[in-house]
């Protein structure tokens, strides 16, 4: 698996620490999840932003 270095503010850091604690994960789960959900989330926006356009320039071709 690749590694990845990044930078963010400590108590950034601190508050993704405490969730993984509380959740029984590592550090790297929790920020590999979180960017899954963000991917996901953007593919889906984006999708609905498509379909969106789509209707708009079928109303305009009738």
């Amino acid at each position: 698996m690749a590694r990845v270095l990044i930078s963010m503010p400590e108590r950034f850091l601190d508050e993704i620490d405490e969730v993984a604690e509380n959740e029984n994960r590592t550090r790297s789960e929790l920020i590999r999840e979180a960017l899954r959900t963000y991917m996901n989330r953007n593919r889906v926006r984006n999708t609905q932003k498509a379909q969106s356009n789509a209707a708009i320039l079928e109303g305009l071709l009738e």
